[in-house]
């Protein structure tokens, strides 16, 4: 298969309007400090989503920058992918509620879950869709309310997480613009380091599961942060390797924004220095599946990605799941 097949064509992003500071987590009772947070995750604040703000809203709200910057209508959309670890329900999927919410009555739509790295197996299925001739116009939206699902007496996790959502038009490649290389891996054995342990179908809500709070997110961090780096230098690797590029051909890494501390690691890894990384996890804490095409926005916005830049993105999440992908801008 010769790459690119498809490119990023318009891309958005959308932050509820109040933000949390780590000062607040104190008077809340926590036994932490800003101090604390930032020593070990970089963090300074985070977005946290407001009533008015849905999982379905947020991507739609970042779906309509990116189809104006795109120059494409709701009625050009063939196929709406929705990453979300957070669905406004369990059925149907959030993306139907998208697809209403935007008018994109011929679209097909549907959600996947790869937690952090679902947007760049979102962008991988869309150039499948495209490929295949199934589709043409693809909307890729990561949309992500991780307040709702976050145990806020758990200082280990709750300090983390924000809220936000991005989105990217995906059309077929023009002028040797686009993705030219994809990585995808999994590994489902050790989905019990970051996870929610009761409230799906094996273990149903109730009464216990919500006095017992397992509902909620759960997480062993240094577990956690180990696999995270392993797997997120592996995929650099193999993103920069598909493409035959090397470090120097990098003029951006954009990495899954969950902890300043592997960050540092993946670019050390990869050989790509600091300055030539986009960081904005002291603003946004860990969003999940929208922390990518976020990063990619406010990049754009802030000239560190321009026509012909090449980027490297690369993310980790539960499942676990992680993934990479080199983009020519």
């Amino acid at each position: 298969m010769k790459r690119p097949i498809v490119e990023l064509s318009g891309i958005g992003h959308y932050a509820p309007a109040r933000v949390m500071t780590n000062h607040e987590f104190a008077a809340m009772g926590l036994d932490t400090n800003h101090e604390w947070i930032v020593e070990r995750t970089g963090i300074c604040q985070r977005h946290i989503a407001g009533p008015e703000d849905s999982t379905a809203s947020m991507a739609a709200n970042a779906a309509r920058i990116a189809m104006r910057r795109a120059g494409v209508k709701v009625s050009d959309l063939d196929v709406i992918v929705l990453s979300t670890a957070t669905p406004d329900r369990l059925l149907p999927a959030t993306g139907v509620d998208l697809q209403a919410e935007l008018g994109a009555g011929r679209a097909a739509a549907f959600d996947i879950g790869a937690a952090c790295s679902g947007f760049l197996y979102g962008l991988t299925v869309a150039e499948g869709l495209i490929a295949s001739g199934s589709a043409e116009t693809i909307l890729v939206a990561s949309s992500e309310k991780m307040s709702a699902i976050v145990d806020w007496t758990d200082r280990s996790t709750c300090v983390l997480f924000g809220d936000g959502a991005g989105a990217a038009v995906v059309r077929p490649a023009r002028n040797g613009r686009g993705v030219l290389s994809t990585f995808m891996r999994s590994d489902g054995t050790l989905a019990d380091l970051l996870y929610r342990p009761h409230g799906g179908a094996a273990t149903p809500m109730s009464a216990d599961v919500l006095a017992q709070r397992t509902h909620l997110v759960k997480m062993s961090g240094r577990e956690t942060f180990k696999h995270a780096v392993r797997s997120m230098c592996e995929a650099a690797d193999r993103a920069l390797d598909g493409a035959r590029l090397v470090a120097s051909d990098i003029d951006l890494l954009i990495p899954h924004q969950a902890n300043m501390r592997i960050i540092e690691a993946t670019a050390k890894h990869s050989g790509i220095p600091m300055e030539k990384v986009f960081v904005n996890v002291d603003r946004y804490g860990n969003t999940s599946s929208a922390s990518i095409p976020i990063s990619i926005d406010e990049a754009m916005q802030q000239g560190r990605i321009r026509e012909g830049s090449t980027a490297l993105l690369v993310a980790f999440g539960a499942g676990f799941t992680w993934g990479s992908m080199v983009v020519r801008f």
